[in-house]
């Protein structure tokens, strides 16, 4: 009994406090390193950062899950050398068990292709806003990006709640925050109304909104009127669009509404209560 302590329970007991160790040291340095190029990376908002720095975020989330993963499978292999098994009586009953397995294996095998495919050609990362279109499902998921591992990707809703959708289930992603994004707002008014100066009213929102440097440090540049987007019988919707920093449409969104009915209601213009913003573009790279 005491040789048996001696020979295969204490090694077996010292590879996986080993196991446990390494496990625990490549978790630390891997939330080291994403707290520093999130740290080196921010520009005052989680949400605001560079593309190579949400890439290298993911990249590394992603290595340390890799590493770790490695480890256990070197110390269930440690085990089981210890322990002396007749890995060779084993080779029929595993190749059975394994083709069972593929069978069963084949979405996390897909799911682990998608996510390298996303992580590689920089879909989306750490901090980005996306809608997701899931497979099965009529609903887009929507949120801020959280957690992208080869598996699964982990994001957080408007209302606080945490959306997992694993990778190989996603038909289409919507990246809002890559590089820029666009704040589209489509102001109705009625039909009699001067649309010369309605134009001059919005034009002069835009300078205002730009020369405010709570509003400029959001806006990549001096927001745009565009002109007549729809045309009704006792309405005319104009629409004016403003280029903001990746993820700050929808602030930048509201503040140009309250600007815009104030100014219309200052100059006697009702502005219909539909006013709205359109759903938010995909942004592009320029």
């Amino acid at each position: 009994m005491s040789a048996w302590l001696q020979h295969v329970a204490l090694p077996i007991a010292l590879v996986v406090t080993g196991g446990f160790i390494v496990v625990r040291f490549v978790s630390w340095g891997g939330l080291k390193i994403t707290d520093r190029i999130d740290a080196q990376f921010r520009h005052g908002d989680a949400l605001v950062r560079s593309e190579a720095a949400k890439h290298r975020h993911s990249v590394a989330q992603v290595i340390t899950w890799v590493v770790i993963t490695l480890v256990w499978i070197v110390v269930t292999l440690r085990v089981v050398d210890i322990l002396s098994l007749p890995i060779a009586s084993l080779v029929a009953p595993a190749t059975v068990v394994g083709a069972a397995l593929g069978f069963g294996a084949q979405r996390v095998v897909q799911d682990i292709l998608a996510g390298f495919f996303i992580i590689t050609e920089r879909q989306y990362g750490f901090g980005d806003t996306v809608r997701i279109a899931i497979v099965g499902s009529t609903d887009d998921a929507e949120g801020v990006v959280e957690d992208v591992t080869l598996r699964v990707t982990r994001m957080r809703n408007s209302d606080g709640e945490v959306i997992t959708v694993p990778n190989g289930q996603i038909v289409k992603a919507v990246n809002l925050s890559k590089d820029w994004a666009r704040a589209v707002i489509d102001v109705p008014v009625p039909a009699s109304a001067d649309l010369n100066r309605v134009n001059e009213v919005l034009h002069q929102v835009g300078v205002d909104a730009y020369a405010d440097r709570s509003l400029k440090r959001l806006l990549l540049d001096e927001p745009t009127v565009m002109g007549i987007e729809k045309l009704a019988v006792d309405e005319t919707s104009v629409r004016v669009v403003a280029r903001t920093l990746p993820g700050k449409q929808f602030q930048v969104g509201r503040a140009l509404r309250v600007r815009i009915a104030t100014a219309m209601r200052r100059q006697g213009i009702v502005v219909s209560p539909e006013m709205q913003t359109d759903k938010p573009q995909e942004t592009s790279n320029e």
